[in-house]
């Protein structure tokens, strides 16, 4: 067969149904094949950028590879920003870029490919000739799932319409299995947890699946402990008594002072980071129990008294299995008067300061998360909105959750929210942006969220501003107007789109704006009014 269907039928084979990109010389054959003749889905982006995003999102909300597409030269620059997110992210990516023929020296569109991705982070595979092309594949797809990043596989254009005879490969990848923590590591962590007055059993990204979320309860409820995430494990024990929410520098003021008076920290598949532990003050003076399935993250960041290598389910109700044969006493800290105190905790503490042509961007939230259907695919954007939006937008697991925001970039919302949404089909999507973010990397791919009917709401906070420059200038004295734009009516572009556009400047325009959500028949976007002088952090 020809190699341009050789390798659609490559990427079928390993388990790809699904790409996103950017059409070009190098890659428009091997689409048309994937589609025709290999059964797959191609959507078509309007940036490379969005492609590689959406490939992002759809591999956070689906559990699988993400795989994405673009041609040679200026197609592969366009996705650097795309690509060092994603490995950020630890998100297994496939990234099929074409490439310049070798004997084509004066191409303008001749660039190194390799030197372009290498200082991003990603891996880079090439397809060494059109009879290795199964086994190319192979390795690329398989190295994007053991590494958890983005693999470029390079493709040549002269092999597009070169012969070879096709030979099936195996997918050779391994799905994470169950690991038995060693004895003498656990008989420490025990005797550390059992020893504690003041446990709290914290949560983390690798222990954000329904399995992990069981089994930590059960070893919180064994040994009286409340809970609590870190913002990669997003929602995880919501709605459970002692939930405690985020931990760290977004923590709200009980959790922080029930961390503050907590002896022993028990982290799953957390990497403890400066933000999860506020600089090292959550576990200053604490015992500090590290417990994951990579050798590597334990002590990265925090120093722990006792390391576990396993995964979170086995080591947990192991756990709970050797304090049942002591016979050892749950403790009191998870006590009825935090429970009470938690139940009585709320968002909405605070007082209004909307006006008739702008709104408080708190009331906004709380309204939203009300508004919008709870079983969501959340997606955050770049802005000074977020540190709102991580504490009062909430998801119903953590894997619904797309963090787009490891590089610390705007922009890079789009491209994840429509990925998000075909990761998770009958999900809709709440992608929640700023002015800034939506115009330098949104504004191309709601195009794209229209033409293929992505179930997607965008609720963009327009504070007519790059509002972290704008208070910085604000907190030194200084004259804002260089960070300020008079942008076009999001609503009116969003409907010229072929969206569905709202304006909102007041509590009764959003209401009105909100009530439209459950008849939505097309991508809507909620343009929402700020003063950027009353943009608030939360109190905590």
């Amino acid at each position: 067969m020809l190699f341009h269907e050789a390798i659609a039928r490559a990427l079928a084979d390993q388990g790809v149904t699904t790409i996103f990109g950017v059409l070009g010389d190098a890659n428009l054959y091997m689409m048309d094949s994937f589609q025709r003749a290999a059964g797959g889905r191609y959507y078509s982006f309007s940036n490379e950028a969005g492609a590689v995003l959406a490939a992002n999102g759809y591999a956070r909300t689906s559990g699988r590879l993400g795989v994405a597409t673009v041609t040679h030269g200026p197609a592969l620059t366009n996705t650097v920003t795309a690509l060092v997110e994603s490995v950020k992210d630890h998100t297994p990516v496939l990234l099929i870029a074409g490439d310049t023929a070798v004997v084509d020296r004066e191409n303008f569109q001749n660039i190194s490919q390799r030197d372009v991705v290498m200082p991003t982070g990603a891996g880079f595979e090439q397809v060494r000739s059109p009879e290795t092309v199964a086994d190319d594949v192979a390795m690329a797809v398989r190295r994007a799932l053991l590494e958890r990043r983005p693999i470029v596989l390079n493709v040549p254009v002269e092999f597009q319409w070169r012969e070879t005879d096709y030979r099936k490969v195996a997918p050779g990848f391994v799905e994470p299995q169950a690991v038995a923590p060693d004895e003498a590591a656990l008989d420490a962590a025990v005797g550390i947890i059992a020893s504690a007055d003041r446990p709290v059993v914290l949560a983390g990204r690798g222990a954000a699946h329904p399995e992990a979320r069981a089994a930590l309860l059960r070893l919180a409820e064994r040994i009286g402990a409340p809970v609590a995430t870190t913002l990669r494990g997003k929602d995880l024990f919501r709605g459970e008594r002692f939930d405690l929410g985020i931990c760290g520098t977004l923590s709200h003021e009980i959790a922080l002072e029930t961390l503050g008076q907590s002896d022993c920290l028990i982290a799953f598949g957390a990497s403890l980071n400066k933000w999860t532990t506020a600089e090292g003050a959550l576990v200053e003076g604490k015992q500090v129990v590290h417990v994951d399935l990579d050798r590597n993250a334990i002590n990265q960041f925090t120093p722990g008294t006792a390391g576990v290598v396993g995964d979170a389910v086995t080591v947990a109700d192991t756990i709970v299995g050797w304090l049942d044969e002591a016979g050892t006493k749950p403790t009191s800290f998870a006590s009825p008067e935090l429970a009470e105190r938690l139940a009585g905790r709320s968002d909405g503490d605070f007082t209004d300061r909307s006006t008739d042509e702008t709104v408080d961007i708190r009331t906004a939230m709380l309204k939203i998360d009300q508004a919008f259907p709870a079983d969501r695919n959340l997606v955050f954007d770049g802005g000074r909105f977020i540190f709102n939006a991580f504490t009062m937008l909430h998801c119903p697991e953590p894997s619904a959750y797309v963090h787009t925001v490891n590089f610390g970039s705007i922009g890079l919302g789009m491209g994840n929210a429509v990925g998000a949404s075909l990761g998770a089909p009958g999900r809709p999507t709440l992608l929640v942006t700023g002015d800034g973010g939506f115009m330098l990397g949104g504004l191309a791919e709601f195009s794209t969220a229209v033409r293929y009917g992505i179930d997607l709401v965008v609720v963009l906070f327009n504070d007519s501003a790059y509002g972290a420059e704008h208070i910085q200038f604000r907190n030194k004295g200084m004259d804002p107007a260089i960070s300020m734009f008079e942008w076009p009516e999001f609503g009116d572009v969003a409907t010229a789109l072929g969206g569905r556009g709202f304006t909102v400047r007041n509590l009764a325009e959003l209401d009105q704006a909100l009530a439209a959500i459950e008849n939505r028949d097309r991508p809507m976007l909620i343009d929402i009014k700020l003063d950027p002088d009353k943009v608030s952090a939360p109190d905590h």
